[in-house]
């Protein structure tokens, strides 16, 4: 049963491996990978000079952080307030409801969003027109943008998080909630003590998990999303590699940025790893 998974990924994740020896070389198509010539680290000092490259690694940092946070708080409050609901019917609909983006591509999105966010036509500029205020321009402004692609990210994601925490719910013991009525705690009070420390081992763990996607900040929603307007604050790692690889056709340096990336990325897996051990008994083996 392992055998076809683990042909994948030998196939797609391992055999393009051998190309990363491209970041050290002067990388040209008609000598090939193992005729072009051999340049040392010329191709990393020549990315730390970049003006822009501490600047789209801070825009990654920022954004994945920010979409962390975000995914984080917002499932565990939906699934606290399903969890409230005693219609089942009700219930299993709004699951269903938020589950549904997660299975709609960024292309689709990506139209979506910019069809509803148009400064001009928009249904929310049109809206908050209504309410006097001037029309923003989410997807065109440096002020924005950043908010636009968490708020998005969550809008589509959260509702798969959100399932993950009902799960963990179904394993605290009805009894903690009988002896806390008994007691006079509220429903508040219930949430406070019984049902957040119940599904603390989870958070916990999806937290610390989390931290191997920090230089992930999503190529498929930015690069539907953004353009030359929004550089300066949504330009991140893997968008910036497929301008400068298949664009500009700079494959050496494009390849040097990919194993840049992939070993500071190492190091968060492994730190997230060693964290979800620590404080959530989590093993991989």
């Amino acid at each position: 049963m392992i055998l076809p998974g683990f042909l994948f990924v030998l196939i797609y994740s391992y055999g393009p491996m051998a190309g990363l020896i491209i970041a050290f070389k002067k990388f040209l198509p008609s000598k090939g990978i193992f005729g072009s010539p051999w340049i040392g680290l010329d191709n990393f000092r020549f990315l730390l000079s970049l003006p822009d490259t501490f600047q789209i690694v801070y825009n990654t940092i920022i954004i994945a952080l920010l979409k962390i946070a975000a995914g984080l708080i917002v499932p565990i409050v939906v699934a606290l307030l399903l969890n409230e609901v005693r219609k089942t019917a009700f219930k299993r609909t709004v699951q269903t409801l938020v589950y549904l983006p997660h299975f709609l591509s960024w292309i689709i999105l990506g139209g979506i969003l910019i069809d509803i966010l148009s400064p001009s036509q928009g249904i929310v500029n049109t809206f908050i027109g209504w309410l006097g205020v001037k029309p923003i321009f989410f997807l065109g402004s440096n002020d924005w943008f950043r908010f636009t692609l968490v708020v998005s990210d969550v809008w589509k994601e959260f509702g798969f998080s959100t399932i993950v925490y009902l799960a963990a719910l179904t394993s605290i013991n009805p009894v903690l909630y009988e002896a806390a009525e008994i007691d006079g705690a509220n429903r508040w009070k219930q949430t406070l003590h019984i049902t957040l420390p119940g599904m603390l081992p989870i958070i916990v763990l999806l937290a610390t998990l989390s931290l191997g996607n920090i230089l992930n900040a999503g190529f498929e929603q930015v690069f539907n999303l953004y353009n030359t307007a929004v550089y300066e604050t949504g330009d991140i790692i893997d968008t910036y590699v497929f301008r400068i690889g298949i664009q500009k056709a700079q494959y050496g340096l494009a390849t040097a940025i990919g194993l840049f990336k992939s070993v500071i990325s190492l190091v968060f897996i492994s730190l997230s790893y060693f964290l979800a051990y620590r404080f959530a008994n989590y093993r991989i083996f």
